[in-house]
């Protein structure tokens, strides 16, 4: 389950922007773009240049969704780890410190840019 009332999420997965789900674009305000994409088994993590949304499919059938959306302006600090060299399975992890106290922690599998994803949050939250 992906969403900002937990603590962690593991194992999300890189995906194409065109596997993000149709139900995101109608989110999306003006001048808002889908940076990069990740998944678990049924959920979806999406950062956009504006924000991180996190899509909670629920159910046995899937059709019930949950969509919870972080501004990055609500960001207090975050810390990056980069994988290690030589690990069989590559990870990376992002800890994410909020402004109401809630801290989201994320790892990802797989190849995965985490340094962009850093970029993109310090845009927003250094000023």
């Amino acid at each position: 389950m992906i969403n900002f009332n937990k603590d962690s999420v593991w194992d999300l997965k890189p995906i194409e922007l065109s596997a993000v789900r149709d139900e995101v674009k109608g989110l999306l305000v003006l001048d808002e773009n889908v940076i990069s994409a990740f998944k678990t088994i049924r959920d979806q993590l999406i950062f956009t240049n504006k924000r991180i949304i996190a899509i909670d499919i629920q159910g046995l059938t899937g059709t019930r969704k949950s969509f919870a959306s972080m501004p990055y302006s609500k960001i207090e600090f975050f810390t990056i780890q980069t994988p290690g060299f030589g690990e069989l399975i590559s990870d990376s992890e992002l800890i994410l410190m909020f402004s109401n106290g809630f801290v989201a922690t994320f790892e990802f599998k797989g190849n995965v840019d985490i340094g962009k994803i850093g970029r993109t949050i310090s845009e927003y939250v250094i000023k």
